[in-house]
């Protein structure tokens, strides 16, 4: 049992310690001053791949696979642990410092949009896809994006926090939010059971915005253990789910933009153009070839 009592009054005296701690901090606003690039496309995207970068990501890559030309991109990686997030120029497009932001020139003027629920809904409107225009339709849609807005937090800032980042297992956080995860888990396995989809027969926004945080964890992805940890195998109809939508080619392409760890091959830093995917896979297996080739030599 801990002995800390909080006192009557918090105040920010010592890092909270974790994976983290060197960027968490009571204050929002600006660090350093740091202008954003700007790319020749209509849209640029400041992100990073995490499950909320992929969402954005992966909603270009399907409009561009259904031939909406004008949903062309500049990706551009915001690297969190770092601290760009906190640059004055990405400040300026998402107050709230947090991945992913967008910038749409394709009017008169810019126009800023952050938090990836906004961002889907703004180009599921712009170019007419992903979210039916009216009627009950529509409102399931909305009904399960906001859905994840809501729960998700609890899967990643509570379950994957004290699982995979708090700088110690705290059984008591642990058993708390992995009961909360599995009650989701239930939540979808119930609804996809006799849905193809989330909102129902047609792939929507709303699927593109749940994937990445449940997909992620019934593939195996994300919080490395927590798969078995929360027994998703259990969820028959998620796992079925998950890896239909990750057979997409464009999921498979969104899910790799401004990534910037884990195998080679499933890296791009940067995305400025649709042959950026087959260039890049190259060039990194090339290098990862000559890295192991450097190995067995030194062995």
């Amino acid at each position: 049992m801990s002995d800390y009592v909080p006192p009557k009054v918090w105040t920010w005296e010592q890092p909270s310690g974790g994976q983290f701690a060197n960027i968490n901090r009571p204050i929002a606003g600006p660090t350093h001053d740091k202008a954003l690039p700007v790319g020749r496309h209509p849209f640029q995207l400041y992100s990073l791949a995490t499950p909320n970068g992929q969402k954005v990501s992966i909603m270009f890559e399907e409009l561009l696979e259904k031939g909406h030309a004008g949903a062309e991109y500049d990706a551009w990686p915001i690297r969190i642990g770092e601290g760009d997030q906190f640059g004055s120029g990405f400040v300026a497009v998402n107050p709230n410092s947090k991945i992913p932001a967008l910038i749409d020139r394709s009017g008169p003027e810019p126009v800023r949009v952050f938090e990836s629920g906004a961002i889907l809904v703004y180009l599921a409107e712009k170019f007419g896809e992903f979210l039916p225009r009216s009627g009950p339709e529509r409102a399931e849609t909305l009904s399960w994006l906001f859905w994840q807005m809501g729960s998700a937090p609890f899967l990643g800032g509570g379950f994957g926090h004290f699982f995979a980042y708090a700088p110690e297992k705290i059984e008591y956080a642990i058993d708390r939010y992995a009961m909360e995860a599995k009650r989701q888990f239930d939540v979808l396995d119930r609804r996809l059971a006799d849905n193809e989809y989330v909102a129902g027969p047609d792939y929507t926004i709303a699927d593109i915005a749940i994937w990445p945080w449940y997909g992620g964890v019934a593939l195996g992805r994300t919080y490395e253990g927590a798969s078995e940890f929360l027994a998703v195998h259990q969820y028959a109809h998620v796992m079925r789910w998950a890896k239909q939508i990750d057979a997409r080619p464009a999921v498979q392409r969104g899910r790799k933009v401004n990534k910037l760890t884990g195998e080679l091959r499933e890296q791009l830093h940067e995305r400025h153009d649709p042959s950026d995917f087959a260039l890049r896979t190259q060039d990194k297996l090339e290098s990862a070839d000559e890295s192991e080739a450097v190995k067995d030599d030194a062995i």
